[in-house]
């Protein structure tokens, strides 16, 4: 009976453990996919201006 009881628990512990990893990991690949897009964005052509005017008779 111990045994069942101290197998569960480490069992518990082993999932919570995969699940902060795997948490973990998760946050780090959208913090970099945030920088890569930032730095994708800063990349784009000044556009100030752009859109402010609109040719209606084309």
């Amino acid at each position: 009976m111990m045994d069942s009881i101290a197998a569960v628990s480490m069992n518990m512990h082993a999932a919570q453990l995969q699940q902060s990893v795997s948490l973990s990991v998760a946050k780090k690949a959208m913090d970099s996919t945030e920088l890569a897009a930032q730095e994708m964005l800063e990349m784009l052509p000044d556009t100030s201006g752009m859109g402010q005017v609109i040719d209606t008779y084309a």
